[in-house]
């Protein structure tokens, strides 16, 4: 853990983060990609924001919960073109990567570089963004 910096100023404060937001043209296609995916369940009812046509959601079984919202003029990162990056992207560590690679295309990803002999792939899921399978 890394201290705060020393000296004047407003006192340190703790964030709890609430959830990773994914913009996308369809909340909810990208939420039942992500469920399949992970499991967990979609648009659970949550006094933190209000669901609905623009919105989703996912509750993970392991805790973290996948905010997906709607933009209309949504364009896909194109990795690895640096005039459309990926802005971020999900690791997800799995036991067999052939294994994983058959259910996550069954399942709407597309290949991005599933070049051997370096323990993860790269994927994009149906909107497009980034996200690896890790050998763990």
């Amino acid at each position: 853990m890394v201290a705060p910096p020393a000296g004047p100023g407003p006192a340190p404060f703790t964030a709890e983060l609430q959830c990773v937001v994914l913009d996308c043209p369809d909340p909810h296609r990208l939420a039942g990609f992500y469920a399949q995916l992970l499991g967990g369940e979609v648009d659970r009812p949550d006094r933190r924001w209000a669901l609905g046509e623009g919105w989703a959601t996912l509750h993970t079984p392991s805790g973290p919960v996948l905010a997906f919202q709607r933009v209309a003029e949504y364009e896909p990162p194109r990795w690895p073109e640096p005039s459309r990056p990926q802005q971020f992207h999900l690791d997800f560590g799995v036991p067999d990567l052939d294994l994983a690679r058959e259910q996550v295309l069954a399942r709407g990803a597309t290949v991005l570089d599933d070049s051997d002999g370096r323990g993860w792939h790269i994927y994009a899921d149906p909107a497009g963004h980034p996200f690896c399978l890790v050998r763990h």
